[in-house]
């Protein structure tokens, strides 16, 4: 175990755990956008920052994926982090205009009016590339990063209406800025130019997904298709235990 100090106060880890990680579980606030637990390693917004002093050196570190190695002090919200991470604030409004989110944090750290940059009219994605490793890590691959320089952008391949999607929404969930559009009537869902019909409970009649995403759920688990939600499923599976087991 390591002890190092953030702002003021004694803190311990294993070596190696990441500083965001070690800050949070000390209840420290650092805020984050292209970061989420189920896809590590993205730090590219930068907006993470945070200052750490080691052997009497300062230095400016991106904390999502800062390894604590010995013992330092860091400093989530000094001047010199307020600083770059307005700067870091002003370019990401510009990349990202109709952001709320970054809009909010913006007016939180006094970020400066960047206008003298081009801004991307319209634009909500600040290629975090969040949404194309949920895509990846749920198997189906239908969107990625596509194009270079400027024109740089996420999307199905030749923006046609991918057959790989599934309509599942985890790149709209999983988006922090909420740059992914989609439509849901509780009938039918349209997102990446495609329209799925939602599959309802044959139980209790609640939404339980797309009909390929419950295709594909079921090819992952090795079994068929059910058309249950997790509520209705469960009580089925505690019936069958309990008819198992003899318990009424």
């Amino acid at each position: 175990m390591i002890e190092i100090t953030i702002n003021g106060k004694k803190c311990t880890c294993e070596k190696g755990e990441f500083l965001l990680d070690v800050a949070r579980r000390n209840g420290f606030y650092i805020p984050t956008l292209c970061h989420h637990p189920a896809i590590s390693g993205q730090a590219c917004c930068r907006v993470c920052l945070v200052e750490v002093v080691e052997k009497g050196r300062s230095k400016i570190v991106v904390s999502c994926v800062y390894p604590v190695e010995r013992p330092c002090e860091v400093y989530t919200d000094s001047e010199r982090v307020k600083e770059d991470r307005a700067v870091v604030l002003m370019l990401l409004k510009e990349r990202a205009p109709e952001s709320d989110v970054i809009d909010a944090l913006c007016k939180a750290y006094g970020a400066a009016d960047g206008s003298r940059f081009a801004a991307i009219d319209g634009e909500k994605c600040i290629m975090c590339g969040l949404c194309a490793g949920a895509c990846a890590k749920l198997g189906t691959g239908a969107i990625s990063t596509v194009l270079r320089g400027t024109a740089k952008k996420i999307s199905t391949p030749y923006d046609e209406p991918s057959k790989d999607c599934v309509g599942c929404l985890s790149c709209a969930y999983i988006c922090p800025t909420k740059a992914i559009t989609f439509k849901d009537d509780g009938q039918t869902r349209e997102v990446w130019g495609r329209t799925f019909e939602i599959v309802h409970c044959r139980e209790c009649g609640a939404p339980v997904g797309t009909r390929e995403e419950i295709a594909l759920a079921a090819r992952r688990a090795g079994e068929e298709p059910e058309e249950l939600c997790p509520t209705c499923r469960k009580k089925k599976m505690t019936d069958i235990m309990a008819h198992t087991y003899g318990i009424v």
